[in-house]
């Protein structure tokens, strides 16, 4: 019997809480979504997870005979290009650890593997905020700050797979100077990246810093600016020339048609309004700020953009002499 083309491509979100496959059709509708906890700690835990989300979505779409769906894989981190680690933080049962040959062997299919943020701007590039541009740099700013970079809709990796990684870029020594602040260590194991400074718990440690307290989360603090609280007001001004600073830097380096913002932080309305004015200064004089979006597809993005990466892997495969 002559089997089909694909009918679905799955996309896979692996979390440092959850797993999440949505299969989609060939039109990026979908139309089977499944989650389980992440075995975070334990590699072969984690890879028995991931062949039984795959198997299970199979058996729940099985129909007419047609080729194994692709699998793309969005991973937190950075995989190595040239040997397929990962380094990934919170997912510690990965850390140096190969999954790609791991998974086409049991899978017995093509598969794509991509780091989160790189799937979160492959889905906005493609019907999103950032769909029609040229290129676009979707940055993501939650618990910690990613991005990924997509030229004519296609990604771009680099040499190790670490392209648009700006949230492990040093924070600029001047700002440091300006507004006091520590050395904050990162997860990777430097001080002072921009991560620990802008993102979410950038934004939680500036306060810790500036108050000299605890540290509240971006909701908590919104809600306080809100009401023209001084202190939550001086977070947020600071954070706004920190990440402006930051953001100036990407259009200085990447030249980016559009920049779509995603994560936690991109729910903050203020930075829309405020970031080109923040980025400005930083900017050499006549260089204009492009277009700064909100994501179209949120949460659902990181999925999403998975099954595109298995859709585009697929075909490539396909074009192969």
């Amino acid at each position: 019997m002559t089997m089909r083309a694909p009918e679905h491509y799955y996309g896979i979100d692996l979390g440092g809480t959850k797993i999440e496959l949505v299969a989609c059709d060939a039109s990026l509708q979908v139309c089977y979504r499944q989650r389980v906890p992440t075995p975070t700690r334990d590699y072969d835990a984690l890879v028995r997870a991931l062949v039984a989300l795959v198997q299970d979505a199979d058996a729940a779409l099985a129909g007419a005979p047609s080729a194994p769906a692709p699998v793309g894989i969005g991973v937190p981190g950075i995989i190595d290009a040239a040997n397929g680690t990962h380094i990934c933080a919170n997912i510690p049962g990965l850390m140096g650890r190969e999954l790609l040959s791991v998974l086409r062997a049991k899978l017995q299919r093509p598969i794509a593997l991509g780091n989160d943020c790189q799937c979160f701007a492959l889905s906005e590039a493609h019907g999103g905020a950032g769909d029609g541009a040229a290129s676009m740099f979707g940055l993501i700013i939650g618990t910690g700050a990613g991005a990924g970079y997509v030229v004519e809709q296609k990604l771009v990796r680099g040499l190790h797979g670490a392209a648009g990684e700006w949230g492990h870029w040093p924070l600029d020594p001047s700002l440091l100077k300006r507004y006091e602040l520590p050395l904050l260590p990162c997860p990777c194991g430097r001080a002072a990246c921009l991560e620990s400074y802008v993102s979410g718990t950038g934004l939680r440690n500036l306060h810790a810093h500036l108050s000299g307290g605890e540290g509240d989360n971006a909701e908590q603090l919104a809600a306080r600016r809100a009401e023209r609280d001084a202190m939550a007001t001086r977070v947020f001004d600071v954070h706004l020339d920190l990440l402006g600073a930051a953001l100036a830097r990407i259009i200085l380096a990447y030249d980016p048609h559009v920049i779509v913002l995603g994560g936690g932080l991109s729910q903050l309305p203020h930075l829309y309004s405020g970031l080109p004015a923040a980025i400005r200064p930083h900017l050499i004089p006549g260089l204009g700020v492009p277009p700064i979006l909100p994501p179209v597809f949120g949460d659902a993005g990181g999925a999403r953009g998975a099954a595109l990466l298995a859709r585009q892997a697929n075909t490539s495969s396909n074009q192969e002499p």
